[in-house]
Order: structure tokens, then C-alpha cells, then sequence
């Protein structure tokens, strides 16, 4: 008999900045086992050019994967290593940091509207020295299914059964196994997702209202789940959700800003790589 997972935690998105002054809705767990291997979402929604004109200026990173996920707009992305990439409306981009990357980005409105997620992954402790990776994944490679009852996922990352159909998304090469998927459905639309019973797995609504295994779920709420092997969500009205799942890392996380390792040691050594010019010859 397939279990179903039911809502274990509903955490509500809080209003907050970051790089030169961009406006972000963010969700984190960073010492939350129920969150891992995941460590933070940020929203970014505007109309507004103000809201994010000064875009994510150079910065590094060690020790985590971000994946950036835009549903209106584009996002351009530069690092150290010489990549440079524009991400359209409805594609993604994965960053393995590794053992170190300096990087930048600028959102840039489209049509009048901004719309997209960056999302922090955590590294295993085996991958956070390795060299940095990065790839584009444009609109047209994500794989979609749409129909009349379940409305439309896309599938981003890994792989999922949706309604017994196995979905792979252009992402595979995760440090650790996980799935991100994005679902649009109207009213009385309903979907059943099924992950591997060992996964962690947690929703982000986006837009409107849902329900998971009968417990109703608004705009800007992120909620974890029980462990199971199944999701079975339903929109209350037209919405749009985030759908994770991902094999839990089992490790210390010690943060602190824009490095994730295993320790304060690591912590400190990352920093001094960084300010000595250590990142810059990777």
C-alpha cells in the first residue's frame, strides 16, 4: 500500500535583500535535518526594476550547488572560471561551487516582470573540494507533461513518477539524489508524485492555493513533509508550486555567508582562501 505524505511543518517565506540591495522572499533550513540536502530558497518577484537593478555583484562560494530557475525573465551569470550565461524565461542553471568559484548575476525583467528562485543545495562532504562545474539548461530542454486533470509539471531535476509515468528532468549530475519539479494547475487540477520513501520531501506554492493530503497551503509557504511515497496535491484555484525531493545528507552544516561546509575550521580556511586569492587560481 503506497503511503502518503501529509504536512509535517509550514514554514512562511520572509521578506529580506541580498547582494546590491535586491529584494528577495526567502525560506532556509540550514540546521533542519527535514530540509536536507536542501539549505534555502530565495524568491524573486518584481515589476519593479529598483527592486534588483544593482543585481548579485562578485561574490564566491564553497561547498554548496545553486539552482536558478526562472519563470519570467532572464538571468545572466559570469564567473572566474570564464563561463558566461543568459538564462531565458522557463530555463534553469546549476552552479557546483566545489572547492571554490567567484561569480556574479543580473536578473533582467521581462516584459515588465521578474519572476524566478534561486535555490541552495548542499554539497556531501566528498564534493565540497572539488572543481566547480556550471551548466545552462534553456527553456526547451526541461521536460514537460501536461493534461486536462493534472495540469502541467516540469520536470527540472532528477526523476519522479507523475501519476505512475516516470519524468526525468536535464539535471542529473547532483552531488546527491534529488528531484525539483514546478507545477501549474487550475482549480480542482490535481496531481499524485511519487519519490523514493528515503527522500526528504517539501512544497513551495508559489502562487495561489493548495492542498496536500487535505491540509490547505497559501502564496509564499513552504511546507515540509512526512516521510511516505507519495504527494498528492490539489489547486484550490490557479497556483503554481515548487515540488522537492532529495536523499537527506547526513553531516554537520556550519554557515556563514556564503560558504556551507562541515566544520568552523572549514569555515575559516575557506575564508582565508578566499581573501588571499586562493579561489582566483582554481
Amino acid at each position: 500500500m503506497t503511503v502518503s505524505r501529509y504536512v509535517s511543518q509550514v514554514i512562511k517565506a520572509h521578506d529580506t535583500s541580498d547582494g546590491d540591495g535586491v529584494k528577495i522572499r526567502r525560506v532556509h533550513g540550514f540546521n533542519n535535518p527535514a530540509f536536507s540536502p536542501f539549505l534555502m530558497i530565495d524568491e524573486l518577484k518584481s515589476d519593479d526594476e529598483k527592486d534588483y537593478v544593482g543585481g548579485f555583484p562578485p561574490h564566491p562560494h564553497r561547498g554548496i550547488e545553486t539552482l536558478t530557475y526562472m519563470l519570467e525573465g532572464h538571468f545572466q551569470h559570469r564567473d572566474h572560471m570564464g563561463n558566461v550565461g543568459e538564462l531565458r524565461s522557463g530555463g534553469a542553471q546549476w552552479m557546483a561551487s566545489g572547492r571554490g568559484v567567484i561569480h556574479s548575476e543580473m536578473p533582467i525583467m521581462q516584459q515588465g516582470q521578474l519572476h524566478g528562485f534561486q535555490i541552495w543545495i548542499n554539497q556531501p562532504a566528498k564534493n565540497k573540494m572539488i572543481p566547480a562545474q556550471y551548466y545552462d539548461y534553456q527553456p526547451e530542454t526541461i521536460v514537460e507533461r501536461r493534461t486536462e486533470t493534472s495540469g502541467l509539471i516540469r520536470m527540472i531535476a532528477g526523476t519522479v513518477n507523475v501519476d505512475e509515468q516516470q519524468l526525468t528532468g536535464p539535471l542529473t549530475n547532483t552531488g546527491v539524489p534529488l528531484a525539483v519539479a514546478d507545477w501549474r494547475a487550475h482549480a480542482l487540477q490535481k496531481v499524485n508524485i511519487q519519490t523514493p520513501s528515503h527522500h526528504n520531501a517539501m512544497v513551495y506554492v508559489y502562487k495561489g492555493e493548495i492542498q496536500i493530503a487535505g491540509k490547505t497551503v497559501g502564496q509564499g509557504e513552504l511546507v515540509l513533509l512526512s516521510q511516505g511515497e507519495e504527494i498528492e496535491l490539489l489547486a484550490n484555484d490557479d497556483s503554481g508550486a515548487l515540488v522537492f525531493s532529495g536523499t537527506p545528507i547526513e553531516e554537520p552544516v556550519v554557515h556563514y555567508g556564503p560558504f556551507v561546509m562541515n566544520s568552523m575550521q572549514e569555515i575559516e580556511q575557506a575564508i582565508h582562501d578566499y581573501n588571499t586569492g586562493v579561489f582566483e587560481t582554481y
